[in-house]
């Protein structure tokens, strides 16, 4: 396995703070699997800068000077968390053999991808790092996690419970991956479409080294949302079922009226009108956001625009195997 050209990647915004950490504890990595003879040496960590406004793009240059075992890519704006992952993993593509995505955080365990690649060795093409507990997490963020698996599980979306962006991918499987032209991107939905022989493995998440956590809850709420509508066309179904169901109770409605109309019986109705009106008026406008949100998507990915914009590649030069 000497000749597997592995690379890291990470996509990175506003990560000045854990950064020089976070490339210590890699090259560490980097060189134990090099003297392991699991990698080659012509293997890389790839940081992605996805337009931060520190010196997160600073520093990515400082460590490829210092030694081009660092790479770096720059997109031309920030384009979010998805997309910077995936410039990075298609960039990695055109010169690996294997990827580990994984966030730049350092909650990921490092020490996971010893076991990524044995089972990678033993003929695997994608495997999932999942977290085997999530101690480190509130009740709040528990709750509505575990909720959220099951809600896309009932909606029909393959998706590995407690597993994030943390994976090892072969190239094969990342030239499938380049085949989806989806600009609405959920790569967690996305990854096990593409099928070949895939596996898990379990590690325990720690906290953020350093900087905030760039996923607050909006941000959360809107990745969560983006994922459904991106993966099931499973609220559109729901849309029509309770459009058919509020005609069905109309229609019952209908013929109570004419019967209390025939029976002589004086009915007031006001409150229940009223209550009635606002009900379905909600329902009314609910449905049509629901509806628009797909319609936009649909427009979105009509246009065709592209997914990232590359502003400059470091992948060059001789490297070194010395510490930081």
């Amino acid at each position: 396995m000497k000749d597997t050209v592995l690379y890291f990647v990470l996509p990175c915004y506003n990560e000045e703070e854990v950064l020089p950490e976070t490339a210590k504890r890699l090259f560490a990595k980097y060189n134990k699997l090099l003297r392991a003879n699991k990698i080659s040496d012509e293997s890389r960590i790839l940081f992605v800068n996805d337009g931060s406004s520190d010196r997160t793009w600073e520093i990515i240059k400082k460590l490829h000077e210092w030694n081009p075992a660092f790479s770096g890519l720059s997109l031309s704006r920030n384009r979010g968390h998805q997309n910077a992952l995936l410039a990075g993993l298609m960039t990695a593509r055109k010169y690996c053999d294997i990827s580990v995505s994984m966030d730049a955080d350092l909650q990921d365990d490092i020490e996971a991808v010893d076991e990524m690649i044995a089972k990678y060795e033993g003929g695997c093409e994608i495997v999932y790092g999942v977290r085997n507990s999530r101690k480190t997490d509130t009740k709040f963020k528990r709750g509505t996690a575990g909720l959220y698996y099951r809600l896309l599980e009932k909606m029909g979306v393959n998706i590995v419970d407690n597993h994030a962006d943390y994976r090892l991918m072969s190239r094969r499987t990342l030239n499938a991956l380049a085949e989806f032209k989806e600009v609405n991107l959920f790569l967690r939905g996305i990854v096990p479409m593409i099928g070949f022989k895939t596996d898990v493995v379990y590690y325990e998440r720690g906290a953020r080294f350093a900087g905030k956590s760039k996923y607050p809850l909006k941000k959360m709420l809107a990745f969560a949302f983006e994922g459904i509508t991106s993966l099931s066309i499973v609220p559109i179904r729901i849309i029509t079922n309770l459009g058919v169901g509020v005609f069905l109770v109309s229609i019952v409605l209908l013929i109570w009226g004419i019967v209390q109309k025939i029976r002589g019986a004086t009915v007031a109705g006001w409150s229940s009108l009223i209550v009635s009106i606002w009900a379905v008026g909600g329902m009314i406008l609910l449905s049509i956001g629901v509806v628009g949100e797909y319609i936009g998507k649909i427009y979105l990915e009509t246009k065709g625009r592209p997914r990232f914009i590359v502003d400059e590649f470091l992948n060059d030069g001789k490297k070194k195997t010395d510490g930081l």
